[in-house]
């Protein structure tokens, strides 16, 4: 068991507490499939429409096509991620997936809700797409068992500084908080803005030779500092 102290717990998503595979197996080949369609059928609708229009102006050219590319470069264009949160939204709500997490961190985050611990959320995705996968989850709604959701918009998640505007959103010192992801680059950031950092490594991957880890969140036990 890996003991710890910290006053807030803050998540990475795909990979850390949901399988990397729904993410880039169902929702991302989802969002491929329909973007050209859930346009058409939306010509009117004025969000639409000015994701369509910053997209154009950003690529100069047509706005399908270059969003459609910065999906297979894996880009994390927040115009594009904006368009693929509508995408998923209407997704959600006809019933062609649900959001998944791994059971353990369900147990986790259920445990930090009881004990008064914060949890928070700091994903690439869209803060609407957050909102969703967690709303539509085939455990029910999830989202009381988080306080916060950050994306891009908040800066890189290679950047430190991007920690560190999170900490002082959720009024926190960056020592009491405790960063969760599978992605080392991530917690490099991370430490250099003085968090707390911590390695998930799941389906195979090799724990990490710098950071604390753990292959499931039943192994760490958490203080919870005030």
């Amino acid at each position: 068991m890996l003991p710890l102290s910290a006053s807030a717990v803050l998540l990475d998503i795909e990979g850390t507490i949901s399988p990397q595979a729904f993410v880039s197996q169902v929702m991302f080949p989802y969002a491929r499939a329909h973007l050209a369609t859930f346009v058409a059928r939306k010509a009117e609708d004025e969000t639409v429409m000015r994701l369509l229009a910053e997209a154009r102006e950003q690529a100069g050219g047509d706005p399908i096509a270059a969003m459609l590319a910065w999906m297979d470069e894996d880009r994390k264009e927040p115009t594009l991620k904006a368009m693929q949160g509508l995408v998923w939204e209407e997704a959600y709500r006809d019933g062609a997936f649900k959001g998944r997490i791994f059971p353990d961190a369900l147990a986790a985050l259920r445990r930090w809700k009881a004990a008064g611990l914060p949890a928070h959320i700091y994903s690439s995705g869209s803060v609407q797409a957050q909102m969703q996968f967690f709303e539509f989850n085939e455990d029910g709604d999830l989202r009381p068992l988080f306080q916060m959701h950050f994306d891009t918009a908040t800066g890189s998640k290679l950047e430190h500084g991007s920690y560190l505007r999170i900490a002082d959103a959720i009024g926190a010192n960056p020592a009491g908080i405790a960063f969760f992801s599978d992605n080392e680059r991530e917690l490099i950031a991370a430490e250099e803005a003085g968090l707390q950092a911590l390695h998930v490594f799941r389906d195979g991957m090799a724990p990490s030779k710098r950071f604390k880890a753990i292959g499931s969140f039943d192994q760490v036990e958490i203080n919870p500092t005030g």
